[in-house]
């Protein structure tokens, strides 16, 4: 969304506005060619020929983006066994998806067998297990690299505290188990968390995983994840996916020599793909002034976009309706009743009430992260896709919220 002749205006010349008098607010629209861009921009950063982008897609599991990612090319990273479905729903093929769980039971490891997609498992105990039922079945194994790749605790995956992956040092177990089992491993993964910072950081897990790897005689792909950080700020930081697909394709390559055959190289990057593709529109409903602040209150909140209270995370936020008045200070909150603070401290365009606001990055972990709470409405999505914007999810209605629940006789 950019601001032309003092007026935001979206992919296609479509105007946010109108969406919102058409689908009401909040609402969550989506920008397909910026999902294609950002796809084409990192398939582009590779040029090792056996390259394959797996789309995160707890990022957002809308089926139409799913869809769309797919044309394009990716295949599917699930960490659920609905992941799983839901991506063979979107006409991913098994062999395209890699089920990578954390704590998943015996029995939906089981289900994700029947569905026939790679299975990745990132715990001992489970490996232990994995001979007495599925031994015909490869495997890959995710190691912890035991690397802080950036962001914060919360989003940062492959430190040694962290409960995802088994531990690089515990390698001698794990070579025991599988020759004890009879196992088929057919890959190894790694992922270090969200927010790359250091180009060098991932290369040096890639390196320790390379390592790995030349224990494993079978192999037919290594998958590094992902976590390529995008930016939030004007002038932010982000990670140098050309520096790093020109650096890793050479070491790859290099390992491979070594190895002995070229094996299938897989990264799986989510919110690099949808993120900057996402905007969440919510209307002014109150400006209230107290004695030390003015806040802007709208009619979404921690339900609709909890990254804000629950990473940190920093979101853009404008005024969509009058983008050129003067600029006042403003916290913006939310009409949950807990605190539900999306940025303190803002400069944006004077508000008034009935007045648009746009959040910028909201194309991941924005509507997946969503939830009923104050039994309010989840909010319906928009896909602008070839300049014409489609409603790809219905906003949900007091019969959604009450659907599944079951009346006690008496009551």
């Amino acid at each position: 969304m950019e601001l032309v002749n003092n007026k935001y205006v979206m992919s296609g010349g479509i105007d946010p506005l109108e969406l919102c008098k058409t689908y009401g607010t909040p609402l969550y629209v989506y920008d397909a060619s910026v999902i294609e861009r950002q796809y084409k921009r990192l398939a582009g950063a590779f040029d090792y020929p056996k390259f394959k982008i797996h789309y995160a897609c707890k990022a957002l599991t809308n089926l139409n983006v799913m869809r769309l990612l797919r044309q394009l090319g990716a295949g599917a990273d699930c960490v659920s066994v609905q992941e799983v479905q839901l991506s063979l729903m979107a006409g991913y093929k098994p062999d395209d998806i890699i089920y990578t769980p954390n704590f998943a039971s015996v029995e939906e490891f089981g289900e994700a067998v029947k569905l026939g997609v790679r299975i990745n498992i990132d715990a001992i105990p489970m490996l232990e297990n994995w001979g007495l039922q599925h031994k015909d079945v490869p495997v890959c194994l995710r190691i912890n690299p035991h690397l802080m790749a950036g962001g914060n605790e919360k989003i940062s995956v492959g430190h040694i505290d962290s409960k995802f992956g088994i531990s690089i040092h515990q390698l001698p177990h794990v070579l025991r188990v599988v020759e004890n089992q009879g196992l088929r491993v057919e890959g190894l993964h790694m992922h270090t968390g969200s927010d790359i910072l250091d180009v060098d950081i991932f290369l040096r897990g890639a390196d320790i995983l390379f390592e790995a790897a030349r224990k494993f005689p079978d192999l037919q792909y290594i998958d590094l994840g992902s976590g390529f950080k995008v930016p939030y700020k004007p002038d932010d930081i982000e990670t140098d996916v050309e520096e790093l697909g020109e650096k890793l394709s050479a070491r790859f390559a290099e390992f491979c020599k070594e190895y002995g055959r070229e094996l299938e190289l897989i990264v799986e990057p989510g919110k690099f793909l949808v993120s900057e593709s996402g905007y969440l529109f919510a209307r002014c409903s109150l400006v209230k002034q107290t004695t030390s602040t003015t806040f802007i209150g709208l009619d979404t909140g921690l339900n609709h976009l909890i990254r804000p209270m629950f990473y940190g995370s920093y979101h853009k936020i404008v005024n969509v309706t009058e983008p050129t008045f003067k600029p006042r200070i403003y916290t913006v909150v939310g009409n949950i009743c807990e605190t539900d603070t999306f940025g303190s401290d803002r400069r944006i365009a004077e508000a008034v009430e009935g007045d648009i606001i746009g959040f910028y990055n909201a194309g991941a972990y924005g509507w997946m992260m969503a939830s009923n709470y104050n039994s309010r409405f989840r909010p319906a999505e928009v896909l602008i896709y070839k300049g014409k914007a489609h409603l790809i999810r219905k906003r949900e209605t007091i019969e959604d919220l009450v659907r599944n629940q079951v009346a006690v006789e008496g009551l």
